[in-house]
């Protein structure tokens, strides 16, 4: 984390965030498609559907969001490397971003568990029958306002790469939060790189207000040519 410089750092930040902002739109998608086309029906007021089912998908939704939220400040914080209120907000985002991924992970890490587990049972509480099928791999067909056809199976299909994208997106997200810190000087590998920071906002600064400014580094040149 050390070699994050002034060359090569702002194309790793800009690459990282736009990885994020990939991975976020996928995961968007894929829990909007588990939500419209499988939990949609089954995730009913009565509170016959578990609960984990559609908080995990909502977290996903939300993860997703979050990530292209972070992707981009960190896209902003590469092309303008300077500006300590965008560090913050590389800090902030990607802080939360973690969590909410984090978070994410494990919701949908225990909502698979539960669906292979039961053999997809839960999945069937929508159903308006009194034979109902035990579980949601059983041949029995059921009374239901969906098409029950390869539920199981879809459901774990999409949960399966949200659960990997979600592990990537906190991955990326500590990354950020790391180079955040970094930036504004904070830990172990922040002081140095802060200190040459500070040191060249101010003698650009100077030189704009004073055109005849010279740098030490260039009087000092000067004044060797001149005894020379």
């Amino acid at each position: 984390m050390c070699g994050f410089d002034r060359q090569k750092g702002p194309g790793r930040l800009m690459a990282k965030g736009l990885t994020l902002i990939v991975i976020g739109h996928i995961n968007f998608i894929l829990g909007a498609i588990v939500h419209g086309s499988i939990l949609r029906h089954i995730s009913k007021p009565s509170g016959k559907i578990s609960t984990e089912y559609t908080v995990s998908n909502i977290i996903a939704v939300t993860s997703g969001l979050l990530s292209i939220a972070s992707g981009i400040v960190a896209i902003l914080v590469s092309r303008n490397i300077t500006n300590w209120k965008l560090h913050v907000g590389l800090l902030v985002s990607s802080f939360l971003n973690t969590l909410l991924s984090t978070a994410c992970c494990v919701g949908l890490l225990l909502a698979i568990s539960l669906t292979i587990k039961a053999d997809g049972s839960a999945l069937m509480q929508g159903c308006n029958s009194t034979g109902m099928p035990i579980n949601a791999r059983s041949p029995i067909n059921a009374n239901c306002p969906f098409d029950t056809t390869r539920i199981y199976d879809t459901t774990l299909s999409l949960w399966f790469p949200c659960t990997l994208l979600s592990a990537m997106e906190t991955g990326l997200s500590v990354w950020c939060f790391i180079i955040g810190l970094t930036l504004r000087g904070i830990g172990p590998c922040g002081h140095t790189y802060l200190k040459e920071q500070l040191e060249e906002e101010a003698l650009a600064s100077t030189s704009k207000r004073d055109p005849d400014f010279v740098a030490p580094s260039q009087r000092l040149i000067g004044h060797h040519s001149s005894h020379a």
